[in-house]
């Protein structure tokens, strides 16, 4: 699986924290960590949670990652912005048994967290519990079992609701503030790992054309 990281820019200076708490779990599952950024609280291309929302979307509707792990100060408004875009299902994730509980009930492909609210000492053990919670094993299984029937039927029922309600990805990129489109995919890295992953052709076009422009 692709797991996408995104760092806003109010947590950027713990991005390197985030980063290796999620490598040092994911990566030995067999999964690739692919970082979007922020890096750095210094970058020039800077991330606000509405622009990790966008990029979500980007990532996800693209194929260019299976799930999507950010957040902010509180996770809250990443994860408003990550559920405003089709075909995103986020939760927010703040102890091991929130993430437990959504991959088993909802199975969901993005997690936002905070980074800012509850992140002290032994931030980073919180953070490995959760992601081994996460990523360790098949999800969707439900919880508890005997329910997992009626959890998968009613995630099926959300992703219809979610169809009707929402624009297609190409279509709200051609909606949305064009500069903050082009803010949101300026990372240094977007270029090399997104291209190299997405597998819609339409939203890799016009994303190139966004670039250039």
């Amino acid at each position: 699986m692709k797991i996408a990281l995104i760092i806003e820019n109010s947590q950027a200076a713990k991005s390197s924290i985030v980063h290796d708490a999620l490598k040092s779990v994911a990566e030995p599952l067999g999964h690739q960590v692919h970082h979007y950024g922020m890096y750095t609280a210094e970058d020039k291309a800077s991330l606000t949670y509405v622009m990790n929302g966008l990029l979500a979307g980007i990532l996800i509707n693209s194929k260019a990652a299976d799930f999507v792990v950010t957040g902010c100060g509180t996770g809250m408004g990443t994860m408003l912005a990550a559920n405003s875009m089709p075909g995103v299902f986020c939760g927010l994730i703040i102890d091991p048994t929130d993430a437990f509980l959504f991959g088993q009930i909802n199975d969901g492909n993005a997690i936002a967290m905070p980074y800012a609210k509850g992140f002290g000492w032994a931030a980073e053990l919180n953070l490995q519990d959760c992601y081994r919670k996460l990523f360790d094993g098949e999800r969707g299984l439900g919880y508890p079992k005997e329910r997992a029937q009626i959890m998968a039927k009613n995630r099926g029922i959300l992703k219809e609701v979610k169809a009707a309600s929402c624009k297609d990805m190409l279509t709200v990129l051609k909606s949305v503030d064009q500069e903050l489109l082009k803010s949101a995919i300026a990372g240094e890295r977007f270029e090399e790992l997104f291209f190299a992953n997405a597998q819609d052709t339409a939203i890799a076009d016009y994303l190139r054309r966004v670039r250039a422009s």
